[in-house]
Order: C-alpha cells, then sequence, then structure tokens
C-alpha cells in the first residue's frame, strides 16, 4: 500500500444496517480495506474494516445516531492518514487528528457531527530556512531544511519516505504547509512537489534503516523506575494496576520529566475530567531543562470515554504515527497511552457487533497481534537518510493498563507483558498508605539491567550494579521477616534481622517513597539517586559493624543521625555531593563510638 493511498474511482454504495459505531454498506465492490469513508449525507467520518461480497463493514468516528438505511456512503481512496508538519507541537488533537480547539470554535462544548478540520492550519505561515542546494540528490528522510516550530524543536522538513532523487528547485522564505518549498525530480524523470506537509496512513510504520539494541536510560527522575525498574530510550513499558493506584499520575511525571526532546500523550478512552486536568495542567507545567513551557515540546491525543468508541482505537495509531515522526528527525520521543485497556475494549466492541469468535473475556482472538504490533513500533533507530549522514531516533512507549479491580491475569495485562520489557505492577494497597508512587518494589520487573551496565558506571561509578542489588535484596528479605514479625513479634527478631527491618523501612519511607507535589524531591537525578542510596547502605554497613561490636540495636535504630538521611532526598541538586561526604563521614563516626563493650 502507497503510504498516501492512490486514490481510486471514489466507489460509492448504500447503507443498509447501524448498529451502533458500526455501519454495513453494500455495493462497495470496488472498495479496499482500511479506506476512509464518508457516511450518509452528514459527511461522518468512517473506516472501512471488513469486506465481503461487495458489502463494507464500516466502523465511524462519530455518532451514528440519525442514520439509516438507504443513505449513501462514499470512499475517499486512501487509508486513515495523519498530517505531518510544522504546527504538531502544542497541539490537542483528538482520536483522527482533528484540532480540538478549532472543533470548539466551530461547534462549542458539544462537537458538531461531520466537522471535517485539517490536522494542520492552513493559513499560518512558517520560515523555512533550506539545508539542501539545487542538484542534491537525496533519498527518503533527507533533511530539505528546518522551521523553528517552538523555541524546544527545530522541526526539520525530510523528503517522505519512499521518493529520492535530485532536487531541481529549492526556495527559501515564509509558506503555509501547502505551499511548494521545494521540487524533487526521481530516476523517471518525474517531479515531485515537496511541502513543509507530508501524510501518512497511521496503520502502517514509518519506514528505517535499521533497529539497534538499547543503551541509554530514559531518566525520568522518578527514584523506583531509574534505580530498581529503568526504561530505555527506545523501550517499552507497561503500567497496570487498580483504580485510585496513581496510574495517571505516574504518566504525568513521566511527561513532565522524562528527557525526551518530545512527548505525544494519548488520552485513550480515559475520563473527561482526568483528561480535563491535562488539558489544564500542562500548558501551566515547566519543562525541567529549559524552564520553558512544557507543551513547547508536547503533542496531545485526547478521546475521552464519552466519545464514540472507533476512534479510541484510532487515538494509538494517531499518536504512534506522530511520534515516528518526529523520531525520523532524530529525536528521542516518549509516547504514553492512558490506558490501552480502553483501547482494547473498543476492539471487544467492534468485534461483537462484527459477530466474530470471541476470545478470553470477550476480547477479539487477534487483541494480543494489535498490541504486539503496537509496542513493536517503539524502539531506538538508525532514521532513514543518506549513506554518509547517520541520523539515530528513539520511541519509547509507556502504556497504562486498567484492568478490573486490579487483576493481573486479564487478557489485555498478560498480552501486554508478553511484549514489553518492563513491568511496573501499582498496588492500591501501597496507595492506600499514601506511598507514592505505588509501584510494587517486590512484583515489578525491568529486562534492561544489563544494557544499562555501562552507562551507569559512566554516571554513578562501577559500583552501582551492586548497590542496587543490595538494596532490592534488603527489601526481599523483609518481606521474609515480616511474616516471622506477624507471628512472633518485632521484638523475637535478632539484631541483625532488626537492622535490614530498618534499613528497608529508609529504603521504602525515604528513598522508593517521593513526593510528585514538592518542588525538590517531584524529580531526582541519576547522581543524587546514587548518592542517597549510598547513604542508606552506608547506614546498613556502619550499623552491621557495630553489631559485630556488641552495640545495641536501639543506639543504632534511634540515633539522631537517622533523621537527616530521611531529610537528605529534600537536599537541592547542588548540594549533594557535600551533604553525602557530611553524612557518611559522621554516620562512621558516631557508629565507630558505638559497641565494645562484650555483652
Amino acid at each position: 500500500m502507497k503510504p498516501s493511498g492512490t486514490k481510486n474511482d471514489g466507489s460509492s454504495g448504500t447503507i443498509v444496517k447501524v448498529a451502533g459505531p458500526l455501519v454495513i454498506a453494500e455495493g462497495m465492490d470496488n472498495a479496499r480495506m482500511f479506506d476512509m469513508v464518508i457516511v450518509s449525507d452528514k459527511k461522518l467520518i468512517g473506516e472501512i474494516i471488513e469486506l465481503k461480497n461487495g458489502k463494507a463493514s464500516i466502523q465511524v468516528y462519530e455518532e451514528t445516531s440519525g442514520i439509516g438505511p438507504g443513505e449513501p456512503v462514499v470512499t475517499t481512496g486512501a487509508p486513515l492518514s495523519v498530517e505531518l508538519g510544522p504546527g504538531l507541537i502544542e497541539s490537542f488533537y483528538d482520536g483522527i487528528q482533528r484540532p480540538l480547539k478549532a472543533l470548539w470554535e466551530l461547534s462549542g462544548h458539544e462537537i458538531a457531527r461531520g466537522l471535517n478540520i485539517p490536522g494542520l492550519d492552513r493559513k499560518k505561515k512558517w520560515s523555512f530556512e533550506p539545508v539542501a542546494k539545487k542538484g542534491d540528490k537525496l533519498v527518503g528522510g533527507d533533511v530539505i531544511g528546518s522551521v523553528k516550530e517552538t523555541i524546544l524543536v527545530d522541526h526539520k522538513i525530510m523528503v517522505p519516505p519512499l521518493l529520492s532523487g535530485k532536487i531541481t528547485e529549492i526556495k527559501k522564505g515564509d509558506f503555509t504547509v501547502e505551499e511548494v518549498v521545494a521540487v524533487l525530480e526521481d530516476d523517471k524523470g518525474e517531479k515531485h512537489d515537496l511541502k513543509l506537509m507530508q501524510k501518512w496512513p497511521v496503520r502502517i510504520p514509518r519506514p528505517i534503516k535499521e533497529k539497534l539494541a538499547p543503551k541509554e536510560l530514559l531518566i525520568t527522575g522518578q527514584r523506583v523506575v531509574d534505580t530498581f525498574f529503568p526504561i530505555v530510550k527506545g523501550g517499552t513499558a507497561c503500567v497496570p494496576g487498580p483504580f485510585g493506584s496513581g496510574k495517571t499520575v505516574i504518566q504525568h511525571q513521566f511527561a513532565k520529566w522524562a528527557d525526551a526532546q518530545v512527548v505525544v500523550y494519548v488520552g485513550c478512552g480515559e475520563r473527561g475530567n482526568e483528561m480535563t486536568d491535562v488539558l489544564m495542567e500542562f500548558p501551566e507545567l515547566k519543562d525541567p531543562h529549559s524552564g520553558e513551557p512544557l507543551m513547547k515540546r508536547t503533542v496531545l491525543v485526547a478521546n475521552t470515554s464519552n466519545m464514540p468508541v472507533a476512534a479510541r482505537e484510532a487515538s494509538v495509531y494517531t499518536g504512534i504515527t506522530l511520534a515516528e515522526y518526529f523520531r525520523d528527525m532524530g529525536y528521542s520521543v516518549a509516547i504514553l497511552a492512558d490506558s490501552t485497556s480502553r483501547w482494547a475494549e473498543s476492539m471487544r466492541e467492534m468485534s461483537g457487533r462484527l459477530e466474530e469468535m470471541p476470545g478470553d473475556e470477550g476480547y477479539p482472538a487477534y487483541m494480543g497481534t494489535r498490541i504486539a504490533e503496537f509496542y513493536e513500533r517503539a524502539g531506538r533507530v538508525s532514521t532513514l537518510c543518506n549513506k554518509e549522514e547517520k541520523r539515530f531516533g528513539a520511541i519509547s512507549v509507556v502504556g497504562a493498563v486498567s484492568p478490573p479491580g486490579g487483576d493481573l491475569s486479564d487478557p489485555v495485562v498478560q498480552s501486554t507483558l508478553r511484549v514489553v520489557k518492563v513491568f511496573w505492577g501499582l498496588q492500591d494497597k501501597l496507595a492506600y498508605k499514601r506511598h507514592f508512587p505505588a509501584i510494587s518494589w517486590l512484583d515489578s520487573y525491568s529486562l534492561y539491567h544489563d544494557d544499562l551496565v555501562e552507562f551507569f558506571a559512566k554516571r554513578t561509578g562501577p559500583e552501582w550494579s551492586n548497590q542496587r542489588k543490595a538494596a532490592m535484596r534488603i527489601l526481599q528479605e523483609e518481606s521474609e521477616l515480616e511474616e516471622i514479625v506477624q507471628l512472633i513479634g518485632l521484638e523475637a527478631l535478632g539484631d541483625r534481622d532488626r537492622l535490614k527491618m530498618e534499613t528497608a523501612r529508609t529504603i521504602r519511607e525515604d528513598f522508593l517513597h517521593q513526593n510528585a507535589f514538592d518542588p525538590v524531591d517531584t524529580y531526582t537525578s541519576i547522581e543524587k539517586q546514587s548518592a542517597l542510596l549510598k547513604i542508606v547502605l552506608h547506614f546498613h554497613k556502619e550499623g552491621t559493624n557495630a553489631l559485630d561490636r556488641h552495640a545495641n540495636i536501639a543506639d543504632i535504630i534511634s540515633h539522631p543521625l537517622r533523621e537527616e538521611i530521611s531529610r537528605a532526598k529534600y537536599i537541592p541538586e547542588d548540594e549533594v555531593k557535600e551533604k553525602y561526604a557530611s553524612l557518611t563521614g559522621r554516620l562512621t563516626e558516631a557508629f565507630a563510638e558505638l559497641g565494645g563493650v562484650p555483652r
């Protein structure tokens, strides 16, 4: 299939059945799978998802009430595609890339049906600065120039992926996205107009040169993630959890603090009030790396739970296609999907209306394949460009999952876990204890530790891996000791086990617990995370040494310096090194004075 879709003869048919978002039309012999269609005189937007004996099953992205048999259906001759060009950053879109602000200006709070508004502003002019010259031989993905879209994003204008040839004309100046800025002549002598905008079908991954092994941490500033369950640039992660466990807050924290150059946030079937919070909050947030508003590097795709169900599926594909476009420019992109359970539910509803054979819990048999196809579009890649040039980009995908009742055996969770490499399991009991992020340190995992050994060694020192393992071992031993404590009480434990329990409590309450609303604690650099963990482990080491000298366990666990350890996470970044050296030195001196008298 060609990326922009070759227009056919405008095949038209007639509606014979309407079942919610599913419309069946006959007389569609010349139509093709995944063609976009215009349904009824109300000009509703739909997509063909099944063809059988001239009958087309169409999922409609708008409310279908009021339409019925006998009304016309006309194909556009092109698949569902998104417009890619300057103007994407800072935009709010619905699931099929209609700008919500323009929809609101035209129809108010209730979106009117049949409004087919283009994704990019046709009137705004952008200052185009060419870098290619007349006579240059270019291939798909080569940069012909750039537009300063925002203060944080240089928007690179590229040759569409499937074109190659020689530049015969190129201009400099201010242009709209529809104006021609260059002309490319291919090997057959055919000329192609290059504009600031290009189109790409959302269901087809944009081509790349090569997929590369991950090697760099996607720093989120969240200690439980970066230290214990890290994700790489180009990695995939799943965040399942029950209602109220903090999935949305975690997604927001990633959007704010992840060191991605572009963030694509997809609100897929979430509650309207949550998306309202996102739309209201994001424009007010500051990017921590530049001090500029966070929206200067963010695209939002919003499809709430009360919007048409079919558009949920489209919103996920729209988001990942936008992310691939910025990846092809050489950027590191983070796409946050909240939540993929709602996307799976939309597949289940459409599958039921198509009368397909259901799989587990009514989900379609192909659900696992669709989820895998989505996450497989992540990765660190070498992008399309000339052989002489090397350009690398990455897409990191974090998908929130909302299983009913927090049940991790839910088919959506299990299908997701089969393809992602990071699992951040949220627990409501941690959330009820006001422990945030409520990520379970015993159930979660990351398969990227080995890929990041070299990265952490450069940033924090060669001992990092052993420190992480030591801290995790203490937490696991605490879990085993808790069962004994519940049976016979804390006082029955030996001194070493009591020290482990206290160290584990310090790791949980002073390291893993993080206040998203505190200006200092909301974000922690890798270097500060390393220092904080070293302080806790140093306390455990010196405490163990003191016990070897027959110190009293009560003197160790009630020592005044423990209060300073618990407050260390609120130290500003520029004071961490000094505080670490001071605190570890005083711990060594203070604990050296304990013990010395055999009991």
